[in-house]
This record gives structure tokens, C-alpha cells and sequence, in this order.
């Protein structure tokens, strides 16, 4: 079973995230912020830095005082339409690993701007990015695995915590190996 997280839910998220490093809630950081001076928001960031706040919460209150940027408020549904918009013949591959997903147990499915995680109840441990007009890469979080065969360096397809990926250019490349990778790095991830 899988289910899109709203930006909303991440939003909510990262206000107790705020509050549990703090001890403050988001109206209160909200006052602290505007009373800060900062003209900017490279100035805002050292300021933010300077009371310990990092890291999710410090890019909540920037985006709080300066705006949210149209990729983090739009829907699951806008983000992934946008990435396969100019190469439709993709989305089967996109939808085929949702699929895949859908059977390893639970599973947020997390819309970006360029690319979608899927997130365990513990971490991510995969995503997907239409790479090019006739590839799709399935990067997956596979500790302790070399790059062979069909695996490759996963260099700029999700976080740094995603290792190796596999490039597919079909539906039919979501194999028995591909859905057994797939498998292994939910379960070391769950």
C-alpha cells in the first residue's frame, strides 16, 4: 500500500519538528523572525544559524518570510504530471513502480519538483526520476552493494542516501531483479 504526502502533511511535519528542537511553535518563531533584521534570506539562514535553528525547520521559516516557492505547495498529482509532460511514454515505467511498491508493505509516496521518493516507515529508501526523454532511473538505497550489471552510481537521483540505481527505458525492464532490488531496499530500510 502506498499514499502520496501532501505538502501539507510535510508542512505539519516540520512545525513539530520546529517546536520538539526548540521548544517554540511557528508563531512564536514567526515574531522572533521579523524582529530579526535580516534584509535577506542568505542573512536570515546565519541568523536562524546563530539561534540553532537548522536543518527543515530553518527552510520552513525562510520560506514563511520570504514565500513558498510553486513546486513545494502544488499537489503530488501537479509535481508528477510536470515531470512527465514532455515524455508521457515514461509514466507507464513511473506507474509500474508504484505498483511494485504498493505490494512491499507501507510506503509514502513523496512528490519533488524533478523526482518522487518512497519512504519506509523509517527512511527513504528509493526514488524515481524521468533522467532523460527515454530513461527513467529507479535509484534505490542499497547498503553494503557494489555497482555491476545493470546497477549503477546513483549520482544525482534523490538524496545522497540513495547509492545505486537502475536506468529502465521500458515497463518491461520492472523485472524479477529489478522488483527483488526494489524489495531489498525496503526491507533493510523498514
Amino acid at each position: 500500500m502506498h499514499q502520496f504526502r501532501s505538502w501539507q502533511e510535510r508542512w505539519a511535519w516540520v512545525v513539530g519538528l520546529l517546536e520538539a528542537r526548540t521548544g517554540e511553535g511557528l508563531e512564536a518563531w514567526n515574531r522572533r523572525v521579523a524582529g530579526s533584521g535580516a534584509p535577506d534570506e542568505a542573512a536570515l539562514r546565519a541568523w536562524l544559524t546563530e539561534q540553532g535553528v537548522d536543518g527543515y525547520p530553518r527552510m520552513l521559516l525562510v520560506m514563511e518570510r520570504f514565500g513558498y516557492p510553486d513546486f513545494l505547495t502544488a499537489g503530488a498529482d501537479d509535481l508528477v504530471d510536470a515531470q512527465y509532460a514532455d515524455r508521457p511514454g515514461l509514466r507507464a515505467i513511473f506507474d509500474g513502480i508504484l505498483a511494485v511498491a504498493a505490494g512491499l508493505g507501507e510506503v509514502d509516496v513523496q512528490a519533488r519538483k524533478t523526482y518522487v521518493t518512497l519512504v519506509s516507515p523509517r527512511r527513504t529508501f528509493a526514488a524515481i526520476k524521468a533522467t532523460t526523454r527515454t530513461r527513467v532511473d529507479l535509484g534505490m538505497r542499497l547498503d553494503g552493494v557494489a555497482p555491476a550489471g545493470r546497477l549503477h552510481a546513483a549520482a544525482g537521483v534523490g538524496s545522497d542516501t540513495i547509492n545505486l540505481r537502475v536506468g529502465l527505458a521500458t515497463p518491461d525492464e520492472i523485472d524479477d531483479e529489478v522488483v527483488a532490488w526494489l524489495a531489498r531496499a525496503y526491507r533493510a530500510s523498514s
